[in-house]
C-alpha cells in the first residue's frame, strides 16, 4: 500500500519524537557543537581539549565530578558524528520515550560513571603492574559509548519474547567479544556498562514491550485520521471545535 506523503504529518512527527525524548536530543546537539570546535581546532588546541576532558587517571585524581560529567559531552573523532546521531535515535530516543526521561538518565548516567571508574581502575592495575605503560594515565578516555551501551542494555526488555533472546546474544557478543580477544581497558567499560543497562530491568517495571499487534493499530488510527487509504474511516472526521 502506498501512502500519500504528507508534509505536514511528518513535521509533526518529528515535532512529536524530539519532544518525547528531550534528553537525547539536548545530549546528541552539545556532542554536535563540542564536535565542530574540535573539527575546527588546530592540531594542538585539538590534542589539549581532548586530554583536558578525558577521564583518564590523571584527571580523576585531579578533577573528578567535573571529569565524570564534561567527557560525556565529547567525542574523539567529529567524523563519526552522524554515525553516533544515528544510534542515538535508534537506542537512547527509544529508551528514554519508553521509560521516561528520568529513568533513562538515571540508566545511562550510571552505565557511563561505573564503567569509567571501574575500566580506569583496571588500567591502574594494569600500570602498578607493569602491564601497561606510565603514560596511559593521560589517555584520551572521552566519549559516549559506555551511556550508549547501557541504552543498549536496559532496550532489551522492550524487545518482546522470543525476540529478545536474539538481541541479548548479539549484544553480549558485541561487547563481550572483544574481552576474550585482548581487549583494552575500554572493552572492559562497555562490558560493564552493559551489565549496568541489563541491571536496570526494576526501572522498566510497568512498561510494555513493543507490540506489533498495537503498532499496527496505531498506524491504522493515523490513516483513518488523515483520511489515507486503508482499513477505518474512508474520510477524515470533522472537527467538532
Amino acid at each position: 500500500m502506498n501512502l500519500p506523503a504528507n508534509p505536514d504529518a511528518i513535521r509533526a512527527g518529528i515535532r512529536t519524537w524530539i519532544r518525547t525524548s528531550p534528553g537525547t536530543h539536548i545530549w546528541l546537539l552539545i556532542i554536535g557543537i563540542t564536535s565542530l570546535v574540535v573539527a575546527s581546532a588546530s592540531e594542538g588546541l585539538e590534542a589539549f581539549l581532548l586530554h583536558r576532558t578525558s577521564s583518564n587517571i590523571h584527571e580523576l585524581n585531579k578533577h573528578p565530578l567535573q571529569s565524570l560529567l564534561i567527557s560525556g559531552f565529547w567525542i574523539e573523532s567529529p567524523s563519526s558524528f552522524l554515525l553516533y546521531a544515528a544510534l542515538f535515535e535508534i537506542v537512547h530516543a527509544n529508551v528514554e520515550r519508553w521509560i521516561g526521561s528520568l529513568r533513562w538518565l538515571v540508566t545511562v548516567a550510571a552505565a557511563h560513571i561505573a564503567a569509567t571508574l571501574i575500566s580506569q581502575e583496571v588500567l591502574l592495575l594494569a600500570i602498578q603492574s607493569h602491564s601497561a605503560p606510565r603514560s596511559m594515565k593521560h589517555v584520551v578516555d572521552i566519549g559516549v559509548s559506555y551511556g550508549l551501551a547501557g541504552a543498549v542494555g536496559v532496550l532489551a526488555y522492550r524487545i518482546p519474547r522470543p525476540w529478545r533472546w536474539a538481541y541479548l546474544v548479539g549484544a553480549v557478543a558485541f561487547f563481550g567479544v572483544p574481552l576474550l580477544t585482548g581487549g583494552t581497558f575500554t572493552d572492559v567499560g562497555h562490558a560493564i556498562a552493559l551489565a549496568i543497562g541489563l541491571g536496570c530491568r526494576p526501572l522498566t517495571r510497568g512498561r510494555p514491550p513493543w507490540s506489533w499487534d498495537g503498532a499496527t493499530a496505531a498506524v491504522r488510527t493515523q490513516l483513518s485520521r488523515t483520511g489515507a487509504p486503508g482499513r477505518g474511516r474512508s474520510r477524515p472526521r470533522r472537527s467538532r471545535r
